[in-house]
């Protein structure tokens, strides 16, 4: 999935499961910095605290964006109406927050 991003990402922010040293060195060689803790049984490595916090914001976000049934079943065939459904959840969501 990282491969079929259109460009290189500044950071690649993800769970513990997907700490693996291979899986590290692929983002450092794609030229991103890699934001994964590490799991109790591994050598620490430098993960910064605040980019993976704001990680928990990201996730709360598309859990609600998916409580609309439109985002959640994806009724929209195309990529460019479902950006749309995308947005007016957001934005709707924005303003109620």
């Amino acid at each position: 999935m990282l491969d079929s991003l259109p460009g290189v990402p500044s950071w690649v922010v993800a769970d513990r499961s997907y700490s693996s040293h291979s899986f590290r060195e692929h983002i450092w060689s794609m030229g991103a910095k890699p934001a994964i803790p590490t799991k109790s049984n591994e050598a620490l490595v430098a993960c910064p605290e605040w980019i993976y916090t704001n990680r928990n914001v990201v996730e709360r976000l598309w859990a609600r964006l998916k409580e609309w049934r439109a985002v959640a079943t994806r009724y929209e065939k195309t990529a460019r109406s479902f950006m749309g459904v995308l947005c007016l959840a957001a934005a709707i969501d924005w303003i109620r927050r």
